[in-house]
């Protein structure tokens, strides 16, 4: 699958679409602020019963790659036990990448709560901040950790020329179920065919989704 990739350049689509990148940054920071100030009751809420469920902070944060290979913080509702991160390696295998999966089913890390907020999505609202701040986009590949970027071809790095996002359509085609070739080969059809019409059609299939808990877990 990497040879497939190697034939593909997005350069040219990123560089056509300009304008509608910089609508697109401008509906982030309208849409976020409205999502920030709608659902803060939530979060309270959510934060009272993550203290109560386990003991540790109610924000996890962690660092991911984002646009350019940059590095920047991410920030999310803690789902699994504290220090989870010290008590999993990855189990990736650089020469057959494409099959690598991120997130497992049968995690005994994950707490009660945590368990309910990762079916319903409901761990990624603090990443409105993370696009308030422009470190993320409402739609947009997801941000990679970077020790398994370290691991990407070239051809893989270009996931990275735009700006991740909170979903994409990698993830209203899977969620957090499929592996990483084919996590790569619908973000680069995500941004060769990106448009604000696009990212509106995945925004509403990720809701559909979340309601339907599709590859949620």
């Amino acid at each position: 699958m990497i040879e497939e990739f190697e034939a593909i350049d997005v350069n040219e689509d990123i560089k056509s679409k300009r304008y509608q990148y910089a609508m697109k940054r401008v509906f982030d920071i309208i849409l976020s602020i409205i999502g920030i100030a709608i659902l803060s009751p939530i979060y309270m809420l959510i934060i009272i019963a993550i203290k109560f469920d386990s003991e540790g902070p109610a924000i996890f944060k962690q660092v991911r790659v984002g646009m350019d290979e940059k590095k920047f913080t991410i920030y999310k509702f803690r789902t699994m036990i504290v220090n989870a991160e010290s008590k999993r390696t990855l189990d990736i295998d650089p020469s057959n990448i494409d099959s690598f999966v991120f997130q497992s089913k049968s995690d005994n890390r994950i707490t009660k709560v945590g368990d309910f907020l990762r079916k319903t999505s409901l761990d990624e609202i603090p990443q409105l901040f993370n696009v308030l701040f422009g470190t993320m986009s409402l739609v947009g590949p997801r941000p990679e950790i970077p020790d398994v970027v370290k691991y990407y071809p070239d051809a893989y790095k270009q996931r990275l020329m735009v700006v991740p996002g909170i979903t994409g359509l990698a993830q209203v085609n899977g969620r957090g179920e499929i592996e990483l070739g084919k996590t790569i080969y619908y973000d680069l059809k995500y941004i060769k065919k990106f448009s604000l019409w696009l990212d509106f059609k995945i925004i509403i299939k990720t809701f559909a989704n979340v309601v339907k808990k599709d590859g949620a877990f």
